[in-house]
């Protein structure tokens, strides 16, 4: 199948305009043909789910257990088949590309487990020979954005919990790459949910818009940028639907005096670098105190342009293409700013010979907490420098931006990383690890601009996908 369709009420519809899914690496190379939702197709998938609604919230926790544990397995047993995909679409490397297929399919199989562990409480009442108990129920039609940059573990991420509380789904996910939620949605329509659960509607924004705006969807879960989510919060707001945003960062490394070079520099590169620097928790500041900073600087030097940038599948490759011209545009430009700005460009930066669109890892220096750079989310593979003179000054630096996503150090110091896990303005920090790089079952969010609403994945994220309701029994 070279054109893939929609999948509504349990059925492959086809749409009257598609969008061809290119390779990154190969950008004459097309992964397929892609249909592209009108407000038509979205109104019908939203019928659908609202239809469904009954049937699949009533279903009982085995069901539910049964229906995702046959996802999870079937996306397990095909890891190297949607790597592949996964690979070609987005330009992840290889063995990055078959690790998030893998992820996804242990986030079906944890949330296939959380659907038997669903409960409530017995709380004792005021009041003689009553009862007060609390369940969670289904919120009901579940809206599910999703970004070009984990195209099949965020749809996991989403789509597992919304199912194993009940919910039914309609997932848009982005245009630049519907190839692994179509592949989703395809083991999902053999998995033994009731037609109409989950719908797959694909497209540009404006199939998302139709879905917030959709009176019949209860909730929206949303992945992308702080300006699309801020809409997204004032319609839902005025609506009053439930909703839930994970934007983006800036995410601060601080390096000690006392840190392990060695250790120090792989979680700078593997933070900064890897997936093509196209994540949310990339750490795009690397904050050195004064002593180690020329040893450090120099490290990092040498290993960021030691960095081989290539095909995505192509095994020797460590980096593969940024997504699409868009993004590389807008990764040459800040080196642009960068510089205007009195940053010096120590490595990388260029785009690099070849068809795909390839782009050298830079890193900059510039001391300056202000810059632009030092502030504004780039989502490309760009890391700053920046020397300060001691770990109080390097708490204000990593704190002194609008997000609040994740945040890494390292040191050999027990007092610091304590202090630093205490004093940092993120939702997740890591001590000597990179600061990307989260496991499945434990809370994924931030604060500030990175992220409103309940935790995604691990068991808070019920919190979203469930509404709980009190009985009262005399």
């Amino acid at each position: 199948m070279s054109t893939f369709p929609q999948f509504i009420n349990g059925e492959w519809l086809a749409s009257q305009k598609t969008r061809a899914n290119i390779n990154p690496s190969n950008p004459s190379e097309i992964v397929g043909d892609y249909a592209e939702a009108d407000a038509a197709d979205v109104n019908l998938a939203v019928q659908a789910a609202q239809a469904a609604l009954p049937t699949w919230s009533r279903s009982t926790p085995q069901q539910r257990f049964d229906v995702l544990d046959f996802i999870g397995s079937e996306i397990l047993a095909r890891k190297q088949e949607l790597g592949t995909l996964l690979a070609r679409e987005e330009g992840k490397v290889l063995p990055e590309a078959i690790g998030e297929v893998a992820r996804a399919g242990y986030i079906f199989k944890f949330f296939a487990g959380e659907a038997l562990r669903i409960g409530g409480q017995a709380i004792a009442s005021v009041r003689p020979s009553m009862e007060v108990v609390t369940s969670r129920e289904a919120v009901g039609v579940v809206g599910l954005i999703t970004p070009w940059n984990f195209p099949i573990a965020i749809p996991a991420w989403k789509s597992a919990p919304a199912l194993a509380c009940g919910n039914t789904v309609v997932i848009k996910p982005s245009e630049i790459t519907p190839g692994c939620a179509w592949a989703l949605a395809e083991i999902i329509s053999r998995s033994g949910l009731p037609k109409g659960a989950f719908n797959l509607v694909m497209g540009d924004g404006i199939a998302g818009k139709t879905l917030v705006e959709h009176p019949s969807v209860d909730a929206i879960s949303f992945t992308g940028s702080v300006g699309t989510g801020k809409l997204i919060a004032q319609h839902c707001a005025l609506s009053l639907k439930k909703f839930q945003l994970e934007m983006g960062g800036k995410n601060p490394l601080v390096i000690l005096d006392d840190a392990d070079l060695n250790i120090a520099v792989e979680c700078a590169v593997n933070g900064a670098f890897y997936s093509t620097g196209q994540r949310c928790t990339a750490s795009s500041r690397t904050i050195v105190t004064e002593q180690i900073y020329p040893a450090f600087a120099a490290a990092i030097i040498e290993r960021t342009k030691a960095l081989k940038v290539g095909a995505a599948i192509d095994p020797t490759s460590q980096i593969g293409p940024v997504v699409d011209q868009r993004q590389l545009d807008k990764n040459i430009h800040y080196i642009a700013i960068g510089k205007e700005e009195g940053g010096t460009l120590l490595a990388g930066g260029e785009r690099l010979p070849g068809e795909g669109f390839f782009f050298s890892p830079a890193l900059i220096e510039n001391h300056n907490p202000q810059a632009r750079l030092n502030q504004e989310e780039v989502f490309g593979p760009v890391s700053t420098l920046v020397k300060v003179k001691n770990f109080e000054e390097a708490m204000q630096v990593a704190n002194a931006t609008p997000y609040g996503l994740s945040g890494g150090i390292c040191t050999t110091s027990l007092k610091y990383a304590t202090q630093f896990r205490r004093e940092m303005q993120a939702g997740m920090v890591m001590v000597n690890a990179p600061t990307a790089g989260v496991d499945y079952h434990v809370p994924f969010g931030g604060s500030k601009a990175s992220s409103f609403g309940p935790r995604e994945q691990g068991g808070m994220a019920l919190e979203f996908y469930t509404k709980v309701k009190t009985h009262y029994l005399a």
